[in-house]
């Protein structure tokens, strides 16, 4: 990179002219000065935050060191250029005031050049003390800390600002809060959404606003109208920029880089200067006075006389620390043997507690192993009765055991005479000539539905069929999934399992088709048909085709009276049923109603439920013949 620069407009000459001070390379911005806008800006900093005002020099004055914008300013020093007089004293001396027709410059009115330099000596003061920094020496650490923060906390202001442009009333953008901050840095911000109205200025108005502890409200701390044509850029980053920052110095980031405003670049930095002609004998400008070299001289006692104050009372510490080395060791030692006795006593009431805890707890599992004892002598002796029990007990086992598979095969016996009996009050015989067609008292059941068949001899057949089933449930002691509630041609059947129905008229499906839904009809057989292979895989029995109704309950029927020997007799007398069995069978009969059956040859008009008499008069030989079958089982 060399030493010319094109981009920088800021000091208004040739472009061509710019050169290197020094020849070094420096960064250069991405973005020509007519081209930077607001769009451009992303973010605003401030640095050397000051609340207070600095005292402005007066113009013409000669040029000195004091003359440098940035030079170093301490409170001595301010003190120091105010004074009257000239006098060499400590730093910890009065400084008394100097006659009153005495020059501040330290001549008489002879070396006065006219009365306009009169007009800008500095203004008179009265009786000045020089800042003394003695009271810190006595001070115990507690105060210097207290100072140290006090000074530190003067300087911390809580600020904001916001951007203003020219014929808009409202601010454009107004910052977020940083609190106790000396160089506080605020959140990027994208103006593109104001429109092209404020995006295309080159022009803006930045406010900053600030309160410290001492002031409750916020007040304006700096108001800087910019331009950004004639903004100065400074790099990147900050990291790569050496050179110190003039008090509440803005800070513009823009989108290729960090630029401010000043022209006080040291020349120790790689500053862009113009070339120009030879040099003029009328800008030579004048150098200090005699009487600022005085002063100059003065100040360089005073900063001896500090420094070798300085060294001193550091001797004098380390002189004292010294010799009160045992004392602090003593000191020290006692504040660790305190730690330790504070901490030893809280061990000790830890273990205590501890230790109350434990007794509590063998207290506890003192009483459980003796309640535990008493419960192991109590089952002793129970087991001591159990023992004397067992001998009868296992004298008995093979006279129960025998009983046991005489009454299993007397319930076999039983199961098939009763199948018996059930395949002659309601005989399934084959259809001639048709495969897996068969015939429930001689009515015919279709394996599927025939739209052919008499509707009335399809519900006869299937009330037959329900009711073998509910009959063989009963003695098999088989509960079925879907109750049936045989009533003849009009029988029903309930499906509690179902989580799509809701109330009880859904749930109940019919076992005839007139009068009823063809799909609900067709349900109700399906359930019917569920019921006899559960009853089937209750006997093992591996079932074909669940739609095959007559033939699945045939196999079971014939399943169930297959056996070796002949069938028991029947045995007088009526079995004893349990009060609830009673009462169940009870409810059903109250809660029958008599049903007629409409058309068919052979029809009858009431059909047996639940091994009861029928309530209906039977009109033909079959249902008496029918009654005195139930009657007998």
């Amino acid at each position: 990179m060399s030493g010319k620069r094109t981009g920088n407009t800021s000091t208004g000459g040739d472009i061509n002219n710019l050169v290197d001070v020094k020849g070094l390379t420096r960064e250069r911005p991405w973005l020509l000065p007519s081209n930077r806008k607001l769009r451009h800006l992303e973010g605003i900093s401030l640095r050397n935050l000051t609340l207070s005002r600095p005292i402005k020099s007066v113009q013409p004055k000669t040029i000195d060191d004091e003359s440098l914008p940035n030079a170093f300013r301490t409170p001595t020093k301010s003190l120091a250029l105010r004074e009257k007089k000239l006098e060499h004293s400590r730093s910890s001396s009065d400084l008394h005031s100097s006659p009153k027709g005495r020059n501040l410059l330290g001549g008489s009115a002879q070396n006065r050049e006219s009365e306009t330099d009169v007009k800008h000596i500095r203004p008179p003061s009265g009786k000045i003390r020089r800042r003394s920094t003695l009271n810190w020496t006595n001070a115990t650490p507690q105060i210097r800390q207290k100072n140290l923060e006090d000074v530190a906390r003067s300087r911390l202001a809580d600020t904001w600002f916001s951007v203003h442009c020219e014929g808009i009333a409202e601010p454009v953008y107004v910052s977020e809060v940083v609190e106790k901050a000396m160089n506080p840095d605020f959140r990027i911000f994208d103006l593109n959404t104001y429109g092209p109205w404020v995006t295309r200025r080159d022009e803006l108005i930045i406010k900053f606003w600030g309160r410290t502890e001492a002031i409750n409200r916020y007040t304006l701390i700096l108001e800087l109208r910019v331009h950004l044509r004639s903004l100065q850029f400074i790099g990147k980053s900050l990291e790569s920029f050496r050179h110190p920052l003039p008090q509440n110095c803005v800070l513009l980031h823009l989108s290729d880089g960090i630029y401010t405003s000043f022209t006080d670049l040291p020349l120790d930095e790689p500053v862009l200067a113009i070339s120009t002609g030879p040099k003029n004998a009328q800008n030579v400008q004048p150098t200090s006075t005699f009487d600022e070299l005085m002063r100059l001289s003065n100040f360089d006692d005073c900063i001896q006389d500090a420094l070798a104050t300085r060294e001193k009372l550091t001797s004098q510490i380390s002189t004292l620390l010294a010799q009160q080395k045992d004392e602090r060791q003593v000191i020290q030692s006692a504040a660790q043997a305190q730690d330790s006795l504070a901490l030893t006593n809280r061990a000790v009431s830890t273990m205590q507690k501890q230790i109350r805890a434990a007794r509590s707890r063998r207290s506890e599992l003192e009483d459980s192993l003796r309640a535990r004892r008493e419960a192991i002598r109590t089952g002793t002796v129970s087991q001591e009765k159990s023992r004397s029990h067992l001998n009868s007990a296992r004298s008995n086992f093979a006279s129960h055991v025998s009983l046991h598979r005489e009454t299993r095969s007397g319930i076999t016996d039983q199961i098939r005479r009763i199948c018996e009996d059930v395949l002659q009050i309601y005989p399934i015989e084959p259809v001639p000539q048709k495969a897996l067609s068969f015939t429930i008292r001689s009515l015919p059941l279709p394996n599927a539905t025939s739209p052919s068949l008499d509707p009335a001899t399809t519900a006869a057949a299937l009330g037959y069929v329900a009711h073998v089933t509910h009959l063989l449930s009963l003695y098999l002691s088989a509960a079925l999934p879907y109750p049936i509630h045989p009533y003849g041609s009009f029988s029903t059947i309930y499906d509690p399992i179902s989580i799509s129905l809701q109330s009880e008229a859904a749930r109940t499906f019919p076992l005839y088709q007139k009068g009823a839904v063809t799909y609900r009809f067709e349900y109700g057989v399906f359930l019917l048909n569920s019921d006899i292979e559960l009853l089937m895989s209750k006997q093992g029995i591996r079932i074909v085709d669940l739609r095959h109704t007559l033939p699945n309950i045939k196999y079971l029927l014939t399943i169930l009276t297959s056996g070796q020997g002949d069938l028991p007799g029947r045995k007088g007398g009526r079995p004893q049923l349990s009060s609830d069995y009673q009462e169940e069978e009870r409810g059903k009969n109250s809660c029958l109603d008599e049903r007629k059956m409409r058309g068919g040859n052979g029809a009858f008009t009431g059909l047996v439920m639940n091994g009861k008499k029928p309530t209906s008069r039977i009109r033909s030989p079959l249902g008496r013949e029918i009654g005195h079958l139930i009657d007998e089982v």
